[in-house]
C-alpha cells in the first residue's frame, strides 16, 4: 500500500464514526439546539416574534424578571415543590420497595401489591389533576375522612387555600412520582448478593444494621443517579399544577414553568418569557452537568 493510499484510509477511519453519527447530530441540532439557542435570541430582543425587526435590548429582560417579586416566589416554590417530591418520593419508593423484595410477604399478595403500588405510574398528568382534585375539593373523601377521625373540624380548600395549596399540589405530585424509585430500587435490592445478609446475620447484626451499613450502601449510586434525575424533571412541571391550580390562589403555587408560560400566552410578553425560560434552562443544565460528572465519577 503506497503512503497516498494509506493516508486515504486513515482519513477514511477517522471520518467514519462522524458520518454514523450525523443523523442523530442532526436531528438534535434541528429539534433541541436551534430552539435553545432561537429562544436565548429573543430574551435579548425587545418586541420578540411580535415585530419583524425586533431591537437588541440587552440584559432589560433578564433585570425585570429578577425584579419581578413573583419571580423569586416561583423560585421558592419551585425548589420547596421539586425538594418535597425528591425526598418522599425516593423515602415511599425505598419502603415499598423493602416490602416488596421481602420473603415474609406472601408472594401472591406481594403481585397484588406490585400492581397497586404502581398504579400511579400509569396515569397520565391530567389524570393525575383530576383524580385529586376531586378527593380533595371540599365535600371530598379527604375532607370526610380527616373530619370523622376528628383531625380537622371543618371542611378544608385544599386547593383554594394559599395556606395549603402549595402542600396539597406537592402531595398529588408525590403520589404520581414515588414508583419511578420503587422500581429501580427495587432492581437494585434484587442485585445485592444474599452472603452479605447471611454475613451479617452470622455476626448477629439486627435488621436496621443490615439496613445502614449493607443495604443503603449498596444501593446508593441508584438513589443519587435517580434523585438527580428525578430533581432535574420535577423541576419541569407544568400540566398538574397548571390543571389543579394555576399558579393560584394568589400566586401561592406559582412556579417557574407556569410564570414562564403566564409571560408568554397571557401577557404576550414573549421577550421576558424567554429570559424566564433561559434562567430555567441554566438551573437545569447545572444539575444536568453536575448530574454527567457524577456519572463520570463512578
Amino acid at each position: 500500500m503506497t503512503r497516498q493510499k494509506r493516508s486515504r484510509h486513515r482519513l477514511k477511519r477517522a471520518v467514519a464514526p462522524y458520518l454514523y453519527l450525523s443523523p442523530s447530530l442532526l436531528i438534535i441540532g434541528l429539534l433541541m439546539l436551534l430552539p435553545m439557542v432561537t429562544v436565548i435570541g429573543y430574551s435579548f430582543q425587545n418586541s420578540a416574534v411580535l415585530r419583524r425587526d425586533p431591537s437588541f435590548a440587552g440584559l432589560k429582560h433578564y433585570q425585570a424578571i429578577f425584579d419581578d417579586p413573583v419571580f423569586w416566589a416561583s423560585l421558592w416554590h419551585t425548589l420547596y415543590f421539586t425538594c418535597m417530591s425528591v425526598v418522599f418520593h425516593m423515602t415511599i419508593g425505598m419502603i415499598f420497595a423493602l416490602m416488596l423484595n421481602s420473603d415474609r410477604i406472601n408472594p401472591t399478595l406481594r403481585n397484588i401489591l406490585r400492581v397497586l403500588y404502581i398504579l400511579p405510574w400509569l396515569f397520565t398528568a391530567v389524570i393525575i389533576a383530576v383524580i385529586w382534585r376531586l378527593l380533595l375539593e371540599p365535600n371530598g373523601v379527604v375532607n370526610s375522612v380527616l373530619m370523622q377521625m376528628g383531625i380537622i373540624g371543618s371542611k378544608v380548600e385544599w386547593f383554594s387555600s394559599p395556606e395549603t395549596a402549595l402542600h396539597a399540589v406537592t402531595f398529588a405530585n408525590i403520589w404520581a412520582g414515588y414508583p419511578l424509585f420503587m422500581v429501580s430500587l427495587l432492581a437494585g435490592l434484587q442485585g445485592i448478593p444474599k452472603d452479605f445478609y447471611e454475613a451479617a446475620d452470622i455476626d448477629g447484626a439486627k435488621a436496621y444494621q443490615k439496613l445502614i451499613f449493607i443495604t443503603i450502601p449498596q444501593l446508593m449510586p441508584i438513589i443519587i443517579s435517580i434523585s438527580l434525575l428525578d430533581f432535574i424533571w420535577t423541576m419541569q412541571v407544568f400540566p398538574l399544577i397548571w390543571i389543579t391550580t394555576g399558579g393560584g390562589p394568589i400566586y401561592s403555587t406559582e412556579v417557574l414553568s407556569t410564570y414562564t408560560y403566564k409571560l408568554a400566552f397571557s401577557s404576550y410578553n414573549l421577550s421576558q418569557a424567554s429570559a424566564s425560560a433561559v434562567v430555567i434552562l441554566l438551573i437545569s443544565l447545572g444539575l444536568t452537568l453536575f448530574y454527567i460528572r457524577y456519572q463520570k465519577a463512578r
